[in-house]
Parts: structure tokens; sequence; C-alpha cells
């Protein structure tokens, strides 16, 4: 007798967008198209409106009217794209692997596609832009290069993951994965992807880093430029993070006010608060 091959798994593609009027529609329209024709599992996308004061949202309900598998989930107030997608995890259980991408279409459908592909062999798939096999269809500017390899380096010398790229936005992760660590996604800001990495790692998930194709698009919103003095809040997210798992948290509650008037200063969204895990 034959033996069935297992379902498909299902997919849930979430999409963060702040003010994306003007880039949104053709992404969405591909991705949908796209995964309809080569992907026979149920496929969603749902777009996280994070503070949009666009027609961001016009723009998703008259793609989601050809693809009824586009939806929004709207936020009026900013919340960080960090914010949007912890929102947006814990529409889990709709599927049974949970990915993001930006909303600018760095990462194209054939990508997101590998990384679902993949995740039989890990609980969590994300794509590098620095390991060896990467296509880099528009290299960064040597600015961001710069900043982003001392990103890197600060980032590993706190956490000793040994991520090459932690911030490419192209992750899948399996659903048990996603809902195990959901209460420890504290980061709003775009610190967020090491805050989920980490709460991965320290739940004993396994996680696949592979080489992604991307392309750096004109008119990213996550520049030096654009960010201003919120990129300053970046770091001071990523050093909150490592003290939040830290046997001295608790004896550094008591300056959160003058944490939330810091994030407030900087115009950047603060992290949300809840239990600290077991230190570690």
């Amino acid at each position: 007798m034959r033996v069935p091959e297992p379902p498909t798994p299902s997919v849930l593609l979430l999409i963060p967008a702040y003010n994306e009027e003007q880039r949104i529609e053709p992404v969405l329209r591909d991705y949908a198209a796209y995964f309809r024709r080569f992907y026979p599992g149920r496929f969603q996308i749902v777009v996280v409106l994070n503070g949009c004061i666009d027609n961001t949202l016009g723009v998703v309900q008259r793609v989601a009217a050809d693809f009824p598998e586009v939806s929004a989930l709207d936020f009026s107030e900013p919340i960080g794209k960090g914010g949007a997608l912890i929102e947006g995890l814990k529409l889990a259980p709709r599927a049974d692997l949970i990915g993001y991408v930006d909303a600018d279409g760095a990462t194209t459908p054939p990508a997101f596609l590998d990384l679902v592909r993949r995740c039989d062999q890990a609980d969590c798939v994300i794509g590098s832009r620095w390991l060896r096999g990467a296509v880099l269809h528009q290299s960064q500017s040597q600015q961001r290069r710069i900043y982003s390899r001392l990103f890197h380096s600060f980032v590993e010398l706190l956490f000793r993951m040994h991520i090459k790229d932690t911030q490419c936005g192209a992750k899948v992760m399996r659903r048990a994965a996603v809902e195990r660590i959901h209460p420890f996604l504290r980061i709003a800001d775009l610190a967020f992807d090491i805050n989920l990495l980490y709460a991965l790692k320290r739940e004993g998930f396994s996680i696949s880093e592979v080489p992604t194709e991307w392309t750096d698009k004109l008119g990213s919103q996550v520049t030096l430029s654009k960010l201003g003095k919120k990129a300053l809040a970046i770091p001071l997210s990523v050093v909150r993070l490592r003290l939040f798992y830290s046997p001295c948290y608790r004896w550094l509650r008591p300056l959160q006010p003058l944490e939330a008037w810091i994030y407030r200063t900087l115009g950047a969204t603060p992290p949300r608060r809840g239990p600290p895990p077991g230190n570690s």
C-alpha cells in the first residue's frame, strides 16, 4: 500500500508596513500570484500597518479585492516595525509556518518560497545576505555595509548567536516555535530580529541560516538618514535586551521611567513590558 504524502504546510506571511502606498501593491500582487501558481498549500498574506498616515490601507484593500489571500491588520498609532510583527505573530494559530518579509519587495517570492521549503530542516529558517551563495541584485551603499558589519560585531559580542545576518527581513518559523517564544518578544524597533532569534536560541529551537536572493531597494524606510536620531535607539534596545536576560535585570526595573524618557526623546518606540524570563 502506498503511504500518503503529508499535507503541504499552510503559510502565513506577515508584512509590516509604514507609509508604503507607493511600493506595496506590486509586492502583494507578485506574492499572491506566485504562491497561487507554485505553492499547493494554503497561503495567506497579512499586512500589519504601523501608524500609516497615507493610503497604504486602501492599496491593500484594492489588492485584496483581486486576491482574497491578502488582508490587513491596521494599527492607527505607531507601534514600530517590531511592534507590528509582535502583533502579527499573534495570528500564528492560523498556519503551520509563519514568516515575514519587508514591504519594499527586497525579498522576491521565489526567495521566500525557498525558505518555506527548507522548514523541514529547522524550526526557523532565515535568509542571509552575508553567506556564500547569496545573490545581491543591488548592493547596499558603503555606509550601510559598514554600519551593518559594525552592528553585527556588536550583537555577536553581546549574544554569541553566531548568525551572520540577524537583520535580513526574510524569516520563516514553525507555529510551535512562534507560540512558545511570543511572550518573550518585547523589542518594538528594528532590533526586534535579535529579540526573536535570541528567544528561539534560549528555548532550544533550531535556526538555519541560508543564502538568499536580495535587492536593496531605493527609497527604503530603513536608512540612517531617514531614521535620524531614532537610529540611536537600536543599539540601546540591543543593550536593553542583553540586560533583560541577565540576573541584574530586576535591580534595573526602577529605571524604567528613565528608559521610557530616553526612547521618547529619540522619537523611537519603547520596548513592551512584561515579566523577565528565567535568568541564564
